[in-house]
């Protein structure tokens, strides 16, 4: 890991000392049912945090055309007035982007179509990509209902056969941006297919890519960028190996008291990071009240935090499932405690021996089970 780090801290260093030059960009288009109540919008993500670029209204005609001043390339979104969204390289081309905007049917169902850019070879590469995810949500789904139809009134089976297709697609997910990142390094964007691969896990084809990015445009800000986030999120990563102890916090309860893992020190603890509108976290908690009525004798305890931004839909949830353990929720959406914690998706699981220190990580269904049982062994 040190010796990873190193490297990286080195290449910043080689390839600091570049001024990035702004552009002015256009993008232009229609949306085929607008809807009045909200403004198009362009902002960009920085770790967890969205920053709004700025907004603007459709034309009588529902076109629209916008200047945009780009004083950083990189990803940018646009939102076609919270209806649908699409990613985009803005560096130096011009953009034509038509969005079919408000949904029409009569049971609306937040599945918006793929969204094409018109653009240049840097927004080639964001094509790929968009379709790319916009293909996998759609497997998500199909198979997941499919799933669901079958397993329905198995809930733990269901629970662990939905990891296990998450785990195939997230797969198959990788092995297509992998190959964008082999053969699209003749392009600018090529970082953002790199930004969506874990380093960890694809270093050697990464860091190849990169060098022969590198060879061609030397000091490029998003790359220097990019570099000094993976080395970031590399210590971070440390922090949470297997035997380390894990990164303590506290959040509040539905009655206002703060709690910490600290608090389950001298007992098993299996902490949930989870949320009301993750159907997915929904579907784990039976499974995990299972161990938890199964174990709480042998000194297993559970602790559950919501990331739900809104606390009705949070003390909604928690009357529907009425789970017998305690519950806190982050005040920010699980934007701490996701960078503290190391992860983008949910439901989230972590299994902690009795000094805090952990066992075990992304655990669902039967591997969840399983480590809790080696545990108390």
């Amino acid at each position: 890991m040190r010796s990873v780090l190193l490297g990286l801290v080195v290449l910043i260093l080689a390839s600091c000392g570049g001024q990035q030059e702004s552009n002015t960009i256009v993008i232009k288009g229609k949306v085929k049912f607008p809807d009045d109540q909200f403004k198009m919008m362009i902002y960009k993500r920085d770790g967890f945090d969205k920053i709004i670029v700025d907004s603007f209204k459709l034309n009588a005609d529902n076109s629209y055309s916008y200047a945009m001043k780009v004083d950083e390339p990189g990803v940018y979104t646009l939102d076609c007035m919270k209806w649908q969204t699409v990613q985009f390289w803005a560096e130096d081309e011009n953009l034509e982007i038509d969005f079919r905007g408000r949904d029409t049917a009569k049971m609306k169902i937040k599945n918006p179509p793929f969204v094409y850019i018109n653009g240049g070879r840097n927004n080639e590469v964001l094509n790929l990509l968009n379709w790319n995810n916009h293909r996998n949500y759609q497997l998500m789904i199909g198979l997941s209902q499919s799933a669901y139809k079958n397993l329905k009134n198995v809930p733990a089976e269901y629970g662990a056969m939905i990891g296990e297709v998450y785990g195939v697609l997230g797969d198959d997910s990788d092995a297509r941006t992998k190959y964008i990142v082999e053969n699209y390094t003749d392009r600018n964007s090529l970082i953002a297919a790199i930004a969506s691969l874990r380093y960890s896990r694809n270093k050697k084809l990464i860091d190849r890519s990169l060098a022969k990015f590198e060879a061609r445009k030397p000091n490029y800000a998003p790359v220097v960028k990019y570099k000094k986030n993976v080395i970031e999120a590399l210590a971070l990563k440390e922090r949470l190996n297997i035997g380390k102890v894990a990164p303590d916090f506290k959040f509040k309860t539905k009655e206002g008291k703060e709690v910490s893992p600290r608090d389950f020190k001298g007992k098993y603890l299996i902490i949930d990071f989870w949320a009301s509108w993750c159907g997915p976290c929904r579907n784990e908690i039976p499974n995990v009240e299972k161990i938890y009525k199964e174990f709480k004798d042998k000194g297993v305890d559970v602790l559950s935090v919501s990331i739900d931004k809104k606390e009705s839909d949070w003390f909604k949830a928690l009357e529907e499932e009425n789970m017998p353990w305690t519950q806190l929720r982050t005040p920010d959406a699980g934007k701490g405690i996701m960078k503290t914690y190391q992860f983008s998706g949910i439901p989230y699981i972590i299994l902690l021996d009795k000094d805090n220190k952990i066992i075990g990580k992304n655990l669902r269904g039967d591997a969840l089970r399983k480590a809790v049982e080696e545990a108390v062994k």
